[in-house]
């Protein structure tokens, strides 16, 4: 008989889950957030489900960890686990090498230092201010009138990038708007946004002790204007993990849902 995991990421931008099936991922979804995390979770649980031979419904998952800021409003999951945790045990179970990741989420930043069992050593987070975050590369890209996708191609396409001296999202994008109605160049100016945030992502990762290799995760991987900034500030290129890193908490919960069912591991 099958044995079955699930992870459950409830973000503030976007819902992930993982199932496994007797070790493998056999299933991933990712789904806009709702207002209810609670719904968030049942409706990406759904979404993997229905992928998954012989696995009916949430019930039939042998055990499963929910992870993100709706961590504690998932009703039906057996344990929450903080996704700092969860992402940090998602990447060591693809790439060990991987000892250093910077976490772009919808509403906050995290450096996270991970141990060579994948514990975490060490972390900081910017929770306070949404400049760096999803929300703010939205708010960005709606400046441009543009998605996350053909903004970051458009900061791609600079030849050099404008400073961006704002450190308050509102102010930034007070900024923005009136670099463009001085008709600077748009795409030195997407680049400038770029640099601005990959410049934070640095620091955060040399406050956690930043070693190789280093990973990006959260939905912000995506953003490729981004990705190019932050390897030249840090002049070296980041691993490549060979599963979506939109989904390592999720991941993380459903391999740490795994690990404790059986009691290999301990979550501190």
């Amino acid at each position: 008989m099958s044995v079955y995991y699930g992870g459950c990421d409830v973000g503030s931008t976007y819902g992930k889950a993982v199932i496994l099936k007797d070790g493998q991922i056999a299933a991933t979804a990712i789904v806009r957030s709702e207002i209810d995390p609670d719904m968030t979770a049942k409706m990406v649980l759904e979404q993997a489900i229905a992928q998954v031979d012989g696995l009916k419904d949430i019930s039939g998952l042998n055990y499963l960890v929910g992870t993100g800021y709706g961590r504690n409003q998932i009703p039906f999951a057996n344990e929450n686990i903080s996704e700092i945790s969860c992402h940090a045990y998602g990447v060591f179970t693809l790439d060990p090498s991987v000892k250093t990741i910077v976490d772009i989420g919808g509403q906050d930043v995290k450096g996270i230092a991970i141990g060579d069992d994948g514990s975490v050593k060490e972390f900081v987070m910017n929770d306070k201010c949404a400049a760096g975050t999803g929300r703010f590369f939205e708010a960005m890209a709606r400046i441009y009138d543009l998605d996350i996708e053909k903004f970051s191609e458009l900061s791609l396409t600079a030849k050099r990038a404008i400073p961006i001296t704002a450190q308050c999202s509102v102010f930034a994008e007070t900024e923005v708007i009136s670099m463009l109605a001085k008709r600077k160049d748009p795409a030195e100016i997407a680049c400038g946004i770029e640099t601005s945030v990959a410049k934070r992502c640095f620091v955060m990762l040399k406050r956690v002790g930043m070693r190789p290799n280093v990973a990006i995760t959260g939905g912000c991987c995506k953003n490729k204007g981004l990705v190019h900034e932050l390897t030249k500030i840090m002049r070296m290129d980041l691993a490549e993990l060979p599963v979506d890193p939109q989904l390592m908490g999720a991941l993380g919960a459903a391999r740490l849902a795994e690990a404790k069912a059986s009691g290999a591991h301990k979550v501190a």
